[in-house]
């Protein structure tokens, strides 16, 4: 793991390089006896109206893995879950509305994070205060300051700590970043992320009581308050700052991660960001389209970021995905798992040499980790969620601010601009305060 004496640029170079190289080629014996006679891992799973019903399904299918609670503050969700999975795996779950009680819960050994945005880099901090393992959603974090203090939790406490970017397993993905250090399309000089999808006019609702069956307090957590409304409960709360971090954060979070893995760096020393709302006057706060442009000055390298709404077309194939571009060639990658490599072989004339598709288990690696207590085989560890949810944060301040910001990736701050400064955390809503000392 990475001291925090060690540059911050310098990590993806390092510690997540390693980590990954680590992963491809480690073995699978796992200890027989690691968790006791059974062998059994017993994982809870919250956030239950989204991504948190595949994280049920990733974890039910492995071998001695089993999901014994899920927990949501929406009452009505949990026993729409329960009832569902109940059925498909034939069991009975524990219900829970308040995590807090699953933290204290010593026989759960994983905490599988699938809540909003806002809520990812606390329950993973009291995860691992709990002497919890953690898989969490993408994005790691809502703020950089949260992120940084997800590092650190897992750190102090000695926690596996994965990351919910599912392409880092990929084991097509892991080959063509390999082929990129190796030098197949040259100088890697630049990276561009695409996320082109349909989003549509989510209206105006307005506020309303939150319905009985909804702990509307759990639900904000660590936000500030403000009254309910199904403007935000429950999916639209990504395109709400307070909730969400936009698409950049959302979706785009698979692609800020690989644009820093394949250029092999870190957080950027500048970083502009322009977009706005073009299409809807609806209820959403972030951007519907956001470019963003991220400058690494001292090693010769950009990445470009684009985020659009409706109705666009594929960028040479891709629409969610990314294309680096080298001296000889360029790269696409196609989602999580799809790669192909063209190489130039004339003035504007370029040839597909080489490519893949072939997925990996997110999940499974996570548990590899979890059973041997090995940080170094986590295809996505924590500093990934630190990271790849930074630039994304980057982008969205520059956007808010309507500005180009000089960064400093060493501190993880912006030298001499307060206003920029303020924007790295948020105020905290007491008791679901992010520490300042983990």
């Amino acid at each position: 793991m990475m001291d925090k004496d060690v540059s911050r640029r310098t990590f993806v170079k390092s510690a997540a390089g390693a980590a990954t190289v680590a992963a491809m080629a480690a073995p699978t014996i796992i200890p027989k006896k690691a968790f006791g006679a059974n062998d059994q891992i017993r994982v809870a799973v919250l956030g239950m109206h989204g991504r948190g019903k595949s994280h049920v399904d990733g974890f039910e299918k492995l071998e001695n893995v089993q999901v014994v609670t899920m927990c949501d503050p929406d009452m009505q969700v949990l026993r729409e879950r329960n009832k569902q999975f109940g059925e498909k795996y034939s069991k009975k779950y524990h219900l829970e509305q308040d995590l807090r009680n699953v933290f204290d819960d010593k026989n759960i050994d994983v905490i599988s994070i699938a809540t909003c945005n806002h809520w990812h880099a606390l329950a993973t901090i009291w995860a691992c205060q709990a002497g919890k393992d953690v898989y969490v959603e993408k994005p790691g974090s809502h703020n950089i300051f949260e992120g940084r203090k997800m590092v650190e939790a897992a750190q102090k406490y000695d926690r596996i700590v994965q990351h919910g970017v599912q392409l880092r397993s990929s084991k097509a993905i892991r080959e063509v970043v390999q082929l990129m250090r190796d030098g197949i399309i040259g100088r890697v000089y630049m990276a561009r992320g695409l996320v082109f999808r349909w989003r549509g006019d989510i209206g105006r609702k307005g506020f309303s009581a939150p319905p009985e069956y909804l702990d509307y307090d759990l639900w904000l957590g660590p936000a500030q308050y403000r009254p309910f409304s199904e403007d935000w409960v429950h999916y639209n709360w990504h395109w709400q700052w307070d909730f969400g971090n936009g698409d950049v954060g959302n979706q785009g979070i698979h692609e800020t991660d690989l644009c820093m893995w394949g250029l092999d760096v870190g957080l950027p020393s500048r970083v502009t960001a322009m977009g706005g709302k073009f299409l809807w006057d609806d209820s959403k706060e972030t951007p519907e389209l956001l470019s963003s442009t991220y400058h690494y000055p001292d090693e010769g390298k950009i990445i470009e970021f684009e985020v659009r709404p409706w109705a666009t077309n594929y960028e040479d194939g891709v629409k969610v995905g990314n294309i680096f571009y080298g001296d000889k060639g360029f790269v696409k990658v196609f989602g999580y798992s799809k790669y192909e490599v063209w190489q130039l072989v004339g003035k504007e004339k370029y040839e597909k040499v080489k490519e893949g598709n072939e997925g990996g288990d997110h999940y499974a690696n996570f548990i590899e980790a979890v059973r041997a207590h090995d940080k170094s085989i986590l295809p996505g560890p924590v500093e990934t969620a630190h990271l790849s949810s930074g630039l994304a944060h980057l982008g969205n301040i520059s956007y808010r601010l309507g500005r180009q910001l000089e960064f400093d990736p060493d501190s993880e701050t912006f030298p001499n601009d307060h206003e920029a400064n303020a924007m790295l955390t948020r105020d905290y809503r007491e008791p679901f305060v992010v520490p300042e000392r983990v």
